[in-house]
């Protein structure tokens, strides 16, 4: 073929072949494929699960968010006759604190966690004997209050050491011993805000790192949304690391655990990771007692909340925790897989 005539026929070639592989969502990671499900997908598929599936409206009322590193996509507030939840209602989160106070330990300590608070971290401390702190006491002296069976909160359990014992008192030792001994509920709040961001608006209705933090869904996801954009870059880090079996039925290190009865989870530095073999999704949670439920999905891509307050009918009681985990995994999944039934 002459040189002068091939060229331009090279040319236009070349431009019909990369025209066909743009039609066929190729050429390039800039755009959206077309089996990438739309927001208008997302919302819709998500916001049907949180009003009718029979998991969503055994926890009525409640407030639900998705979002990502750069804020809320997808919300709704699910009423109960004239009770309702939204995005600024203020209310005791339970175990969701321990997420927090995980994330704070290792952003202060920049990701350097040593084997000791790795164990206290993740539950293997032996210090098992934890009740709750009242509003009068501060970090330290709250272990020298009345523990859950007799003596005192901050009571070493040895027998109980190295194995996994979901409880409160790990954190509060382990907060005590790193310097936040003197602490009383405001100071601890403020210490916590100075590192995950002081725009993230919580309070401690006692000094208890594990469980005492007061705030919305709204705050909590600013939290989240922080280790997503990797302004907590250590807590981002520190996602699922050092994972820890929880199930007494199939993990010889595990005693106590309010994980689903039947799951096999994990948990990891102040959060649980959702990787049960049948039904786990991976998705990293820190469920509470009365229903608060903020995961980030497997891929570090998505963030949700579910906001809700309800009382315990014993102590301790896991079902309003698990209750709202399989509203918010639903939810979950509708938004990350939409066309899935």
């Amino acid at each position: 073929m002459d040189r002068t005539l091939a060229t331009p026929v090279l040319r236009r070639l070349a431009l019909l072949l990369l025209g066909v592989l743009a039609g066929c969502g190729g050429g390039g990671g800039g755009g959206q494929t077309s089996s990438t499900p739309t927001l208008a997908q997302r919302t819709a598929a998500a916001q049907a699960v949180a009003d009718g599936a029979e998991d969503c409206r055994q926890i009525r009322p409640f407030y639900w968010e998705i979002g990502d590193a750069a804020g809320a996509r997808a919300s709704g507030s699910v009423s109960s006759g004239a009770l309702s939840v939204t995005a600024d209602t203020r209310l005791a989160v339970a175990s969701a604190s321990k997420w927090l106070y995980g994330a704070y330990f290792v952003q202060r300590q920049q990701g350097l966690l040593s084997a000791e608070d790795v164990d206290f971290l993740t539950f293997r401390s032996g210090y098992t004997n934890f009740s709750f702190c009242g509003p009068d006491t501060t970090v330290g002296s709250c272990l020298g209050r009345g523990g859950r069976r007799g003596g005192s909160n901050g009571d070493y359990v040895e027998e109980n050491d190295g194995f996994f014992v979901y409880s409160g008192a790990h954190m509060q030792v382990h907060a005590a011993r790193n310097g936040l001994a003197d602490l009383d509920a405001d100071a601890l709040a403020a210490e916590v805000r100075r590192v995950l961001g002081s725009e993230i608006v919580l309070g401690y209705s006692g000094p208890q790192p594990a469980g005492g933090v007061e705030t919305t869904a709204a705050d909590y996801a600013r939290f989240l949304r922080r280790i997503l954009d990797g302004t907590l870059s250590h807590g981002r880090a520190a996602l699922g690391t050092h994972p820890v079996c929880v199930d007494p039925a199939s993990c010889a290190q595990a005693k106590f655990t309010p994980s689903p009865a039947g799951e096999q989870w994990h948990y990891s530095i102040g959060h649980w990771v959702e990787d049960d073999p049948t039904v786990g999704d991976g998705a990293f949670s820190s469920p509470g007692a009365f229903g608060f439920y903020p995961w980030i999905d497997a891929s570090r891509t998505w963030y949700g909340v579910i906001s809700r307050l309800a009382l315990l009918d014993r102590d301790p009681d896991t079902t309003v925790a698990v209750d709202s985990v399989q509203c918010g995994r639903r939810i979950r999944a509708a938004w990350l897989n939409p066309s899935t039934p």
